[in-house]
């Protein structure tokens, strides 16, 4: 609901306050046809034309405000002739016009039945000019200059994103038209003095970089595509605000995004660690709290420099006061850990006799069977790391005592607790 909500507010405040956003399609496209003509008046008597006359073709350039309404400007060329049965007469025609466009196939959504078929009609004006043939005539008539309105219908069919076939038929209506179409009287019509009726098939050629046209993006599809891109962009921010450790810095803006629950993190979701050791700030406290510190261990020694009793650091180990501790569901031990480990390696090197068995534990969430194979890979998993720093693996032992039933189950501190490996020292 609030995705949906916050969708329409945005959509709302664009409409309302800003001038509406350039949308991604074509509008730019070149039309090329050609086909029959067809005068229907003014004539002189016995003169009149093939029905229809082969010969008229047209060039032109449109440009969609939006998906609704356009300009085009054309030219245009035909050549009419006398019937077989007429006078012989030989007329061309050159025209230029301007005309305003609506695509009649997205005001009626034809985009909710059909993908490929579409309507435009259009109308304007312009300026052309009547040729007459002298040879045929035997005078030598003048040109014609005349204005003329036009308007028409073009249904289409998309082929392709970029190329669509065309049918158009236009009538056109010619303003002072002072000779008849054959050219040898004059036009006795006043106010519309001449009309013909051109019929043609045609390409369409649409340019630019988008993938479709204006005649192709529905009402619907441009509001849908709003709603899509918006959608898009939520998602992606839903997902860069999502915090994987909870330490308060989203992921996308968290170089450390396995953070210890509770520690305190920087602006770049690092845990704060002022003396660069690799133990956080606030657990490192606590840890010297629970193992020794290193100014009471003299190397060497098995002996505290604060106290006489040479098997503390063993008991402290045996006893559990060392542990390496785990994430959940995870055989890699805490970063912080890593001293626990240390503190073994440090006494088995001190104590050449000495051998130590790992013990693995895991909490009470999940199958027992799987917890116990996960204790065992984490005890194994020590056992590696110490192997790996130098310690003969002769020396060494390990197994997984499965679940710690001892901490509360519902407690996500407890169990932090008991996802451990223990040491025993023989």
């Amino acid at each position: 609901m609030k995705k949906v909500f916050f969708i329409l507010t945005v959509l709302a405040t664009g409409t309302l306050f800003s001038q509406e956003k350039e949308v991604d399609f074509d509008k730019w496209s070149v039309e090329l046809s050609a086909g029959v003509i067809k005068p229907t008046r003014a004539f002189a008597p016995k003169y009149y034309s093939n029905t229809p006359s082969i010969g008229q073709a047209s060039l032109g350039v449109r440009y969609m405000f939006n998906n609704k309404f356009g300009l085009k400007a054309d030219l245009g060329y035909a050549n009419i002739e006398s019937d077989e049965t007429a006078l012989e007469f030989k007329t061309t025609n050159y025209r230029g016009s301007l005309q305003g466009v609506m695509n009649l196939g997205n005001v009626l959504n034809f985009n909710e039945w059909t993908s490929r078929i579409g309507l435009l009609v259009h109308a304007g004006g312009g300026y052309s000019v009547n040729y007459y043939d002298e040879d045929i005539l035997g005078f030598e008539p003048n040109g014609d200059n005349m204005l003329h309105i036009m308007g028409g219908i073009t249904p289409q069919i998309k082929l392709t994103n970029s190329i669509a076939l065309t049918a158009d038929v236009s009538a056109t209506g010619n303003v002072r038209q002072y000779l008849t179409w054959d050219g040898t009287q004059s036009n006795a019509q006043r106010g519309v003095d001449g009309f013909s009726v051109t019929a043609s098939a045609g390409i369409t050629f649409y340019l630019g970089k988008n993938e479709k046209h204006a005649d192709w993006v529905g009402n619907d599809n441009t509001l849908k595509d709003k709603v899509m891109d918006l959608e898009t962009r939520l998602a992606k921010v839903e997902t860069d605000l999502i915090d994987t450790d909870q330490d308060g810095v989203p992921d996308y803006l968290d170089r450390e995004n396995n953070t210890v629950s509770g520690v305190s993190v920087n602006s770049k979701g690092v845990a704060v660690d002022t003396n660069k050791n690799g133990i956080p700030d606030e657990i490192e406290s606590s840890l010297d709290a629970r193992f020794l510190n290193k100014d009471d261990y003299k190397p060497g020694t098995t002996t505290v420099t604060s106290g006489n009793n040479k098997n503390l650091i063993k008991d402290l180990i045996t006893n559990g006061y060392v542990n390496v501790y785990f994430k959940t569901n995870s055989s890699n031990p805490e970063t912080y850990s890593l001293e626990a480990i240390n503190y073994l390696k440090t006494y088995l090197n001190e104590n050449p006799g000495a051998t130590a068995q790992l013990i693995g534990y895991a909490d009470q969430i999940g199958n027992a069977s799987y917890n116990t194979q996960l204790s065992q890979r984490r005890a194994k998993k020590v056992y590696d790391i110490l192997v790996a720093s130098g310690i003969a693996a002769n020396r060494l032992s390990h197994k997984g005592n499965g679940e710690d039933t001892s901490a509360g189950k519902n407690s996500a501190e407890a169990r932090q607790l008991v996802r451990r490996v223990t040491f025993k020292l023989n």
